[in-house]
């Protein structure tokens, strides 16, 4: 059976590249099959988004707010009814086990209703004017065409993310997936036109970063973009759009630490630490990747974690008993596979794993083997460095003081956790962790979208996704007076007597 072949997405019509270029998915689970063959976009395809995009702005942003949050409704009701088969759409596409798959369309339900019900809220603010007769308050306006880049590791969910505050706000969209996992986003924005969303007002062009992320970035017409990728290509991204004073957000690594005090529950450390490090194959942003685990417990918590990680069930993520899937792609196995043999040059030692994973029909996918390094020094490569991979460092303090020291001495800080009984010591460390997000006594993942998600240092530009701040970047604040004195007055005057 041929593989569906997927065009871009643009005025509300499925059309191909202008070049007429085209690219394979293959299920990174068994690369026999092809899940999709995706359009190989480049600058004139942008252009034509760009252009359907700004064409829509007008009327969409004249529709009520309200009615925009309707439409958003609709659509998680559509997500929900189809949820079992975008998760099938999204392991095949991806790698992660249905249970996570389910997950990330969740997150997608989750956000079209937080944001759905924006359209009522959409909150500015009124003040008392220091003059008389004088009233004053400030409203959001929406911005113009928002250009999206978004990973492949969550591609429903952060899509979602991003792509469904932007429309309440009453902005159009163009959007450039993931090529690893655009389905995702073709099922997501199916969802928004059956329930109602207008031609042009989102777009999707697919195809790789130069071709057709960078004339998304450096499009003129475009005035926000909103990334979520690595580090190194985040800069660039950056660097690009300040040439045009774009608004940019940005949504990068992470070098996350779970801290572990000697008054922790052992076991559910070694649960939270093994989910956090695993699942989604240790390619979340959020994964943790540094144990920092105090001298005290060491020994026996790490002996119960790789024990835990050898028996973890490796395989195709559309086998329900299947507890880890496989690396994305076979540049990011190679990735993951050069900073193991990295550790071992530097001198930590290989708990277990380290390898790939051939037996059967493993052999056709980028599996390998969860891997836990210990005897780690804080200034190895493999501590500092930001791998996503199911590879866990494990570094070994004597106090608090110096966990959180070790924690925060690396370029990341997106999510940061300690499991501790001690209320004092979960304060110290909940105020003295450089993190955007810090956990008491849970692993670093599990973000839910009704607070802020982003980071601080290498990891963003100080933007938030999701929670309340999530309008900010989709959103332009203007402040109106009225003065209804019928005289002139003169504020920033020195009007007291």
């Amino acid at each position: 059976m041929s593989a569906t072949v997927y065009k871009n997405f643009i005025g509300g019509e499925s059309i191909a590249s202008r070049a007429g270029k085209t690219f394979e998915r293959r299920n990174p689970a068994d690369t026999r099959e092809v899940v999709g063959v995706f359009q190989e976009s480049d600058a004139e395809d942008v252009d034509a988004a760009v252009r359907a995009a700004k064409a829509a702005f007008p009327a969409w942003s004249g529709v009520p707010a309200p009615q925009r949050g309707e439409i958003l409704l609709r659509a998680a009701e559509i997500i929900q009814s189809r949820k079992d088969r975008y998760s099938r759409d999204l392991t095949r596409e991806m790698g992660k086990p249905l249970f996570e798959a389910g997950g990330d369309i969740v997150e997608a339900i989750g956000m079209a209703q937080y944001a759905g019900s924006e359209g009522r809220r959409m909150h500015g603010v009124t003040t008392p004017s220091e003059l008389p007769n004088k009233f004053q308050m400030s409203i959001r306006q929406p911005i113009g065409v928002v250009g999206l880049i978004t990973p492949w590791n969550f591609p429903m969910a952060i899509a979602a993310w991003k792509m469904l505050p932007a429309l309440v706000c009453g902005n159009t969209v163009v959007i450039k997936p993931g090529e690893d996992a655009a389905i995702s986003t073709y099922n997501l924005v199916e969802c928004l036109v059956e329930a109602g969303l207008p031609p042009g007002v989102v777009n999707i062009i697919t195809g790789h970063g130069p071709g057709a992320g960078q004339p998304l970035v450096e499009h003129p017409d475009v005035p926000v973009i909103s990334f979520t990728g690595s580090t190194a290509t985040g800069r660039l991204v950056y660097e690009l759009a300040a040439r045009q004073l774009k608004r940019v957000s940005l949504e990068l690594g992470g070098k996350n630490p779970l801290i572990v005090m000697p008054d922790a529950d052992i076991d559910l450390v070694m649960q939270g630490v093994v989910w956090a490090a695993f699942g989604t194959t240790g390619q979340r942003c959020t994964a943790t990747s540094r144990l920092i685990v105090h001298r005290e417990v060491a020994g026996p918590l790490v002996a119960r974690i790789i024990a835990r990680a050898r028996s973890l069930r490796v395989g195709n993520g559309l086998d329900a008993e299947t507890e880890m899937g496989p690396l994305v792609n076979a540049t990011q196995l190679e990735r993951v596979l050069g900073y193991i043999e990295l550790g071992q040059q530097e001198g930590a030692t290989l708990g277990c794993g380290g390898g790939r994973l051939r037996d059967g029909d493993l052999a056709h996918g980028h599996f390998m083997q969860p891997t836990v390094f210990t005897g780690v020094r804080p200034t190895m490569r493999i501590a500092r460095e930001e791998i996503f991979g199911p590879v866990l460092s494990v570094i070994e303090v004597d106090s608090l003081d110096e966990a959180v020291a070790v924690a925060n001495d690396v370029a990341y800080g997106l999510s940061a956790s300690i499991y501790t009984r001690d209320i004092n010591a979960a304060f110290r460390a909940m105020l003295g962790l450089q993190s955007g997000i810090v956990y008491i006594n849970a692993p670093t993942i599990g973000a839910e979208i009704h607070l802020p998600f982003g980071g601080v240092k290498a990891t963003g530009n100080g933007h938030r996704e999701a929670g309340p701040t999530m309008l900010d970047v989709f959103s332009e604040w203007k402040s109106v007076y009225i003065d209804y004195s019928g005289s002139l007055q003169r504020a920033q005057i020195d009007n007291i007597a």
